[in-house]
């Protein structure tokens, strides 16, 4: 999966599985803007009914699987969050901290950081494959 990461010092491309990273000219598109009704709501990403929330709290996360009716903590461990998003497998969700993304392909169970550290992060997203 190809991540697209909006820094203070430009764009780039994140390749997850080799850990790449690559300049990339052609801007972020931002995901659309998501209307919840939780408090202290950083960012958020959906797929189909799958919504997942960076929060100003400990765990920084929330995940919905009912597009929103009900939420369960996520992140425990993970550093606080400016950015999330998700692939086209709701399963597959990037999330970003200060310099570093973390990745699940659970749903948010579990959490690997990619090694890589980039320029601070402003915002992801992942593009249709």
């Amino acid at each position: 999966m190809i991540v697209l990461v909006a820094t203070v010092h430009g764009d780039f491309a994140v390749d997850l599985e080799s850990e790449d990273v690559e300049p990339w000219d052609a801007g972020i598109e931002p995901p659309p803007a998501l209307s919840l009704t939780l408090p202290r709501v950083v960012a958020a990403a959906a797929s189909g009914s799958t919504v997942v929330a960076v929060v100003a709290t400990k765990p920084p996360l929330v995940v919905s699987h009912d597009a929103g009716v009900t939420w369960r903590e996520s992140g425990r461990g993970l550093p606080p969050g400016v950015a999330v998003a998700l692939g086209d497998d709701p399963d597959a969700v990037v999330y970003a901290a200060r310099n570093r993304l973390y990745v699940s392909n659970d749903g948010g169970m579990f959490w690997h950081a990619v090694a890589v550290e980039l320029p601070e992060i402003r915002a992801i997203s992942v593009p249709n494959s």
